[in-house]
């Protein structure tokens, strides 16, 4: 565990790092994004778009919003779009949702951008370890594929996205809710069925599907200009802290 803890921070150090900077939307999904991608559940189309999505919107937000009251983060994932951070006022929130759902290919944003001020370089250190904590554990799990669940974590509060059966969302929620220093924990997950994970794993593998195999999890990206629903339910649910 301790040697997982290492890697891990020393990854998270460089990301939170990169974020201060001001480009962490294009580094972290590209240095994670590209070491997972064999292993992803995502078509290789979507980590694209995925990775796409947050350097548009990064782009649109450093161009619309010029106040240091205004600090955003973008986490997309199969093309679902988790929007966090702080505004001052629910005007701004709304402007920035509605400013990624018109990027190509978003299918949805979740809102969880909250009204106040940005918290201290402090508070994003101390996210950035309860993110590497959460990860390390997921990893230690042996009854879940840890690479396949995306962790982001904003004041205390862990964010966790990816194509999940229901039996790993509630076991990764489970997991991180039991961390020490998280306050809440929202599952974004796109929840997929069993069969449709074997077909995945199945895929993955190089093998045919078998006959009669369940459709695809991942959806086409949308035609430009349109509104797009998701397959499956999509959308924030809090997990209690144990």
């Amino acid at each position: 565990m301790r040697n997982i803890l290492s890697v891990l921070t020393l990854s998270a150090v460089c990301a939170s790092t990169v974020s201060l900077s001001g480009c962490f939307p294009v580094v972290a999904t590209g240095m994670v994004g590209g070491a997972l991608s064999i292993a992803d559940r995502r078509t290789t189309g979507a980590q694209t778009d995925d990775q796409a999505i947050e350097l548009k919107a990064f782009n649109r937000f450093r161009e619309r919003f010029k106040s240091e009251q205004v600090s955003l983060s973008v986490t997309s994932y199969n093309r679902v779009v988790l929007l966090t951070g702080f505004v001052p006022n629910e005007a701004t929130k709304a402007e920035a949702a509605r400013l990624v759902s018109q990027i190509e290919n978003v299918r949805s944003v979740i809102n969880e951008v909250a009204l106040g001020l940005p918290p201290s370089v402090r508070s994003y250190g101390a996210d950035t370890v309860l993110t590497t904590r959460v990860k390390a554990a997921l990893i230690e799990a042996k009854d879940l594929q840890a690479n396949v669940i995306k962790v982001f974590t904003e004041s205390s509060t862990v964010y966790l996205m990816g194509l999940v059966t229901e039996r790993e969302a509630n076991r990764a929620a489970d997991i991180a809710a039991r961390i020490s220093g998280v306050r809440r924990v929202v599952r974004a997950f796109e929840t997929i069925t069993e069969a449709e994970l074997k077909r995945i794993q199945t895929q993955s593998s190089g093998a045919s599907p078998a006959p009669g195999a369940a459709p695809a999890a991942n959806v086409a990206p949308p035609t430009p200009g349109t509104t797009v629903t998701p397959t499956n339910d999509v959308g924030p649910s809090v997990t209690p802290i144990r």
